[in-house]
């Protein structure tokens, strides 16, 4: 099974996502814009696991950022509320993993500031953004 981690500058913080990853995601919300990340999703202790400690900025009551306490890192988002089964939904930023594990995966631009649909029809890779 196929596996892709991340880590923040410090090492203090990784993210490991264990399976198939297919897509990638660029948002250009009001708080994705500032961070610059690429968001792969899953699900906690299902596909992804986190490790290290970790600082957070909540959004709302939906959200958790994470980021680094030590060197800044955005690592991860969380969401607030539990499925079904006791897992939630979280969102790793695929920029903390090496960018030949991650370059070939689609991105679809997401317009969260206004609409939550796909912005356009182009066809962009995460190497595009990182290489």
């Amino acid at each position: 099974m196929k596996q892709i981690e991340g880590i923040c500058h410090c090492s203090g913080v990784r993210w490991c996502f264990t399976g198939e990853l297919t897509q990638a995601t660029v948002c250009n919300c009001t708080i994705c814009r500032r961070y610059g990340a690429i968001w792969g999703y899953g699900l906690e202790r299902v596909n992804i696991t986190v490790t290290g400690e970790t600082r957070t900025y909540r959004r709302g009551t939906d959200l958790a950022f994470h980021f680094c306490g030590r060197c800044g890192c955005v690592t991860h988002w969380r969401a607030e509320s539990v499925m079904a089964g006791g897992t939630r939904r979280i969102g790793v930023n695929l920029r903390l993993a090496e960018p030949r594990d991650v370059a070939g995966l689609q991105v679809e631009r997401l317009d969260g500031l206004e609409t939550m649909l796909a912005l356009s029809d182009e066809s962009h890779c995460v190497g595009d953004y990182v290489s």
